[in-house]
C-alpha cells in the first residue's frame, strides 16, 4: 500500500486534543485517521516516512458507519479506521501539532 494512500487525515476530537495538551516528550500520541485495509505495520512505516520519526507503538480500531435516514430512503455511511500513534522518546511532530 502507498504512504500517501495509508494515512486519510488527523482527527480533531477531544479526545486527540486532550492527548495533545498532555503531551509529554516521551509518551507524545497522535491520532489519525487511517485507511480501512491499512494494518499497523503499514501505519508505522507510513509515519516515519512521511514525519521523520520514530514510532514506539500503533493501535488501531474500527468504527462501523453509522446508519442514516432521509426521508423514506435509508443508508448507511461508510466505515472507517482509526488510529492512536505513541511516538518514541525524543520524537515529536510539533509542526503537526500546532495545526490542530
Amino acid at each position: 500500500m502507498n504512504v500517501f494512500e495509508v494515512i486519510e487525515k488527523p482527527l480533531v476530537s477531544e479526545k486527540a486534543l486532550k492527548l495533545k495538551e498532555q503531551a509529554v516528550s516521551s509518551n507524545q500520541v497522535i491520532a489519525l485517521r487511517v485507511a480501512k485495509k491499512s494494518d499497523k505495520a503499514d501505519i508505522k512505516n507510513a509515519v516515519e516516512l512521511l514525519f521523520n520519526v520514530k514510532v514506539k507503538s500503533v493501535n488501531t480500531m474500527n468504527y462501523e458507519g453509522k446508519k442514516v435516514r432521509r426521508g423514506r430512503y435509508t443508508g448507511k455511511k461508510n466505515d472507517w479506521k482509526k488510529a492512536y500513534v505513541t511516538l518514541a522518546s525524543g520524537y515529536s511532530i510539533n509542526d503537526y501539532l500546532e495545526s490542530l
